[in-house]
């Protein structure tokens, strides 16, 4: 097959440059044009597929505490009958489990120490339907009984009231009870039945689990408040709560997983996009080297410019001959970044720990960090917009040096030859 001679001649271009000081040099600079590409279309993927791990690992670790989507009575009134409304879920295709629940908030004292907390009444046969933490503290979720006023608590809540199974502590509700002497707050001595630890620091920190029944007494609450849903899959949560809020009317309020943490995953939106856009940037700069490059060639290759001229090439031909010297470039430093990038983030969970063994140091300490090992979780929506952006800089970065060397006129160019 016979190639296109401007493709045949800038191929020659991108692979000559070796014999000679100023070609070598050339040479030399092309090269770092392509690995600086290659470096920053790695970098970029790298540092996204780490995003997207952590992101995978926090909202694996809210969604085993939280449920996909709750059911509310509008006005957070108790439910006439949780039952009829898991039913009504339930024909949805998506829901595969629902659980009660009353939720509220309120102070929980030992001595001194006094934390604000989520209160949460659940039903401990229910719930693990509904969440994975309930499924793996059978023997804790056990200790709630109708009436034993028992409570679990989130580990680090545990250890800032200075609590462990076993002992008391004061649960202080909102409402307090209208005396002669004034409002006194309502409280209730509760039996702490155990811990639990989520590796998600808000609710590690911030939530007690108690009895249904228990909570809609200590709540004043007719019964439950909300059903929990858990869904197939969690993607499509926002989709499920709006088709199951027109069925079920004006009367009750649907939240899902995404609305209740909305602050923080669009905190993480932008954050990636930030990154997204520095990165690129990197990219950008190792791209637009290849001006230069093209530039010096286009000075070094005058003669043969003048050549082509001569011989009938016409200013669109030698115009092309330079792009496809450029666009070759950054085709393989694309490439280079794109597979180096992707081996590097499939990987990471061993090259991370290789890396700490040999400088003797943690990058994730356990007693910092939750997360003791560097997630990564390249995602193909990240790697194609990358190389499509790297590609299209690339491009770009010829137009100027090639409409620059289509200019070069003939005559002048063999005056000194």
């Amino acid at each position: 097959m016979d190639w296109p001679y401007e493709l045949q001649i800038g191929w020659r271009y991108t692979r000559s440059g070796r014999a000679g000081r100023r070609n070598g040099f050339i040479s030399f600079i092309s090269a770092v044009s392509m690995a600086g590409i290659a470096l920053g279309v790695a970098a970029l993927i790298i540092v996204l597929s780490v995003m997207n791990g952590f992101q995978k690992e926090v909202r694996d670790r809210m969604l085993s505490v939280i449920a996909h989507v709750e059911v509310h009575a509008a006005g957070d009134a108790a439910l006439p009958d949780w039952r009829i409304v898991a039913a009504q879920a339930r024909k949805h295709p998506q829901v595969i489990g629902a659980a009660p629940f009353v939720a509220a908030q309120g102070l929980v004292s030992h001595g001194e120490a006094m934390r604000g907390t989520l209160v949460r009444g659940i039903s401990p046969a229910d719930e693990a339907s509904v969440t994975p933490l309930a499924a793996k503290l059978r023997p804790e979720m056990d200790r709630l009984v109708p009436g034993g006023w028992g409570v679990l608590l989130g580990a680090e809540l545990a250890r800032s009231l200075g609590v462990r199974e076993g002992d008391k502590v004061a649960l202080i509700t909102p409402g307090g009870q209208v005396t002669p002497a004034g409002v006194i707050p309502r409280l209730k001595q509760l039996t702490v039945a155990g811990t639990f630890e989520t590796g998600h620091w808000d609710y590690d920190n911030g939530l007690a689990l108690m009895h249904l029944d228990d909570a809609a007494r200590l709540f004043r609450v007719e019964g439950p408040t909300g059903v929990q849903l858990r869904l197939k899959d969690v993607q499509a949560a926002r989709r499920v709560a709006d088709e199951l809020g027109r069925s079920f009317g004006a009367g009750y309020e649907l939240r899902d997983w995404t609305r209740s943490n909305r602050a923080w995953f669009d905190a993480v939106q932008v954050e990636k996009r930030l990154m997204f856009i520095i990165l690129t940037l990197i990219v950008a700069v190792a791209a637009f080297n290849l001006v230069s490059t093209l530039v010096m060639t286009v000075t070094d290759k005058r003669a043969d410019i003048a050549i082509l001229r001569t011989l009938g090439a016409s200013p669109r031909s030698v115009m092309g001959v330079f792009m496809v010297q450029g666009a070759a470039s950054g085709v393989i430093g694309t490439l280079a970044g794109v597979l180096f990038g992707t081996l590097v983030a499939l990987h990471i969970d061993t090259i991370v720990p290789a890396i700490e063994r040999a400088l003797g140091v943690s990058f994730l300490p356990g007693s910092v960090y939750v997360i003791s090992r560097m997630p990564s979780d390249p995602q193909r929506g990240d790697i194609v917009p990358i190389a499509i952006i790297s590609l299209l800089l690339a491009f770009v970065a010829t137009l100027y040096p090639s409409w620059r060397a289509s200019r070069v006129q003939p005559a002048q160019a063999l005056r000194y030859e």
